[in-house]
């Protein structure tokens, strides 16, 4: 172990700037740790960590703590010019006490020194001067400083209207602030049945950011399974690498290419949420040198407060995408824009579209849950995809059926209502051509076709909320809606996968034929019903 001495001289760990301060400096008292009456170091070998900001900590020599009373735990927690920091519980008979105690065990290169010493989080451990009335570490906590991120996260960051204007504001405050920042990336995991992460590449060189979503096939890609975000996602702390050195450790993909195109620094934080969520910030440095500790401590100092603005975006995002998914995107812009109480409502004009799958009874019996569930969904993105490809709302699934509409715009004409029509056949026509190719499919693995029928029906709607007080759904409903189910309830008996009503055949004579009258249920008077060409 280095002396106390040779210590206090190491000026890679020791540095004095006019921005952030960060020192390891010999104390020159004993200092004991108790817990509960229980010694757990004592040594006249304590050095003293002191930093901006932060209350001075007492460091000591392994050899002077009891480490046969502890045991290693999973918390690691992160320093982007100390390293990764692995915690310690306490452990004797009856008394248990987690995450007590912390040591750089492989510190960054700047701090190397510490790598032998242990500390106690004080307001958990008793730290103690035996023989001196005080109790506090002799140094003093420094903030004769700022930051030169600070005011800018406070004051201007939470009023930043997305993560993408966050994201690139950040970058350019940093730059402005002198830290060399070539790249900056911002990786946030989110919730979504397709999407399980999105990134977000500023680049020093355009000024401009972009963004990537990333489907849940990323997870098995080497791409991932090689990158320094994979340990920091599952808690490993952070990742350092010097890349202007002698034989730079390039152990991810990304360093290897980075190093390739003149990277000096790397740098991997985790960016915390208060739901235990852990997201990755990284920055590289072409700079001689790279960055600096104080470089590093100006943005370590700002990380918590800059990933509580992120968790408001993740959440606000987060939030749009689940309404988009579970409403749709116009019905879930609604409910966001405050469309949230039991009877709000709009009244509109629209194609209505109801489409069900024949025989599912029979197929449900047939089948084993796994099988009936994995042809619904089948069934759905054929007719379902279809509607939503062609400009459709699905409102809502119903057992082996769904309910959509295509809105009419307001038009002093009736070009709002071609063009809903239009776009209406087209969604029938593709559904139509999508379950013949699903057909052709089962037929070759010896199953049985699908039936299913497809109605079609112009009329005007009451689009908003039902139900109880506590919970509602947002969907369409009137007479409209009725019949549109009800015309489709004929597709069996008339051997027809699409039927429309006269109101909607009114609209495209040219594409429809008569297949006469016919009575629906519950309604009163026979109604001519229409086929597609």
């Amino acid at each position: 172990m280095a002396t106390p001495q040779s210590l206090k001289q190491n000026e890679s760990v020791s540095q004095a700037t006019q921005t952030y301060r960060f020192s390891f400096d010999a104390e020159t008292k004993r200092v004991s740790a108790h817990y509960q009456g229980i010694t757990l170091a004592d040594s006249s070998q304590v050095m003293l960590l002191q930093e901006t900001r932060i209350t001075p900590v007492c460091y000591f020599p392994r050899e002077d703590v009891r480490m046969d009373l502890f045991e290693r735990s999973n918390f690691v927690s992160y320093c982007p010019f100390r390293g990764n920091a692995s915690h310690y519980s306490l452990r004797v008979g009856d008394i248990a006490a987690d995450n007590i105690l912390w040591s750089y065990e492989d510190p960054s290169r700047d701090a190397a020194v510490i790598k032998d010493y242990v500390a106690f989080y004080a307001d958990q451990v008793d730290i103690r001067y035996p023989g001196e009335p005080s109790a506090q570490p002799a140094g003093q906590v420094s903030s004769a400083y700022e930051n030169p991120l600070l005011n800018w996260v406070i004051q201007e960051a939470p009023a930043i209207a997305s993560s993408r204007e966050l994201t690139a504001a950040f970058a350019r405050q940093m730059r402005s602030a002198q830290i060399p920042l070539w790249r900056l990336t911002v990786s946030i995991r989110i919730l979504h049945p397709q999407v399980t992460a999105f990134t977000q590449h500023w680049h020093s060189v355009t000024g401009e950011l972009v963004e990537l979503e990333h489907d849940f096939g990323i997870l098995q890609s080497p791409e991932y399974l090689n990158s320094p975000l994979l340990p920091i996602f599952e808690g490993a702390g952070g990742i350092r690498r010097r890349l202007d050195i002698k034989e730079p450790l390039l152990d991810f993909g990304i360093l290897s290419e980075l190093h390739a195109e003149g990277a000096t620094d790397y740098v991997a934080m985790p960016l915390h949420f208060s739901d235990g969520q852990i997201n990755a910030l990284t920055i590289s440095s072409n700079s001689p040198g790279g960055f600096t500790t104080a470089d590093l401590g100006h943005v370590y100092e700002v990380l918590a407060v800059l990933g509580r603005i992120y968790e408001v975006h993740a959440l606000q995002r987060k939030a749009a995408s689940l309404l988009d998914i579970y409403l749709g995107p116009h019905a879930g812009e609604r409910v966001l824009n405050g469309l949230i109480r039991r009877g709000d409502r709009e009244d509109i004009r629209a194609v209505i579209w109801f489409c069900d799958l024949r025989g599912s009874t029979p197929l449900a019996q047939a089948m084993s849950r796994d099988e009936f569930l994995a042809c619904l969904n089948e069934f759905f993105d054929c007719v379902a995809g279809a509607v939503l490809e062609h400009g459709g709302q699905i409102l809502r699934f119903i057992g082996d059926a769904a309910l959509a509409i295509f809105p009419i715009e307001n038009e002093p004409d009736d070009t709002g209502l071609q063009a809903s029509c239009t776009r209406a056949i087209a969604a029938a026509h593709e559904a139509s051509a999508r379950m013949k190719s699903y057909n052709a499919r089962r037929v070759k693995e010896s199953k049985q076709e699908l039936g299913y029928g497809i109605g079609l029906h112009v009329g005007e709607v009451s689009y908003g909320n039902i139900g109880t007080g506590n919970r509602l759904e947002f969907t369409v409903i009137g007479e409209a809606a009725n019949l549109a189910a009800r015309i489709e309830s004929l597709c069996k008996s008339l051997d027809e996968p699409v039927l429309l009503s006269a109101a909607f055949a009114t609209c495209k004579p040219d594409e429809v034929v008569s297949l006469g009258e016919h009575t629906l249920k519950g309604i009163d008077a026979p109604q001519e019903i229409f086929a597609l060409r």
